[in-house]
């Protein structure tokens, strides 16, 4: 599943994150599951991610580094509306973000990928 293989991939490429927030429906919340398991976070449900837009600031406050669990399309609106990048994010996808710059845009193959070359290493 993308979702194991996200957790995995954030894992193995050193990411901290201090929380996990998810859209309340079930789908989100199974994914973020999987995802923070990897990771040793709980998953915190936030109404304000079912799908409408939100204000990031508002509902990371405080927070650190945070993992959002929603969908699209205000997710990829969210994106542009923080970088001004012109991007769609994927389902499963994973966008890092830090001080309004994108600094890495992952689909689910390439997580995938990153996941399973950390298997082989010993």
């Amino acid at each position: 599943m993308h979702a194991d293989a996200a957790g995995r991939a954030l894992a193995v490429l050193g990411v901290h994150l201090d929380a996990c927030l998810s859209s309340p429906k079930l789908r989100a919340v199974q994914t973020a599951e999987r995802v923070c398991e990897s990771l040793g976070i709980p998953v915190t449900i936030e109404p304000a991610l079912s799908g409408e837009p939100f204000d990031v600031q508002e509902l990371t406050a405080g927070l650190g580094d945070v993992l959002l669990v929603g969908h699209d399309p205000s997710f990829s609106l969210l994106l542009h509306d923080l970088t001004g990048t012109q991007a769609r994010m994927k389902k499963g996808g994973l966008a890092g973000i830090s001080k309004g710059e994108l600094v890495t845009l992952l689909r689910p193959s390439e997580l995938t990928a990153i996941a399973k070359a950390q298997v082989g290493v010993t």
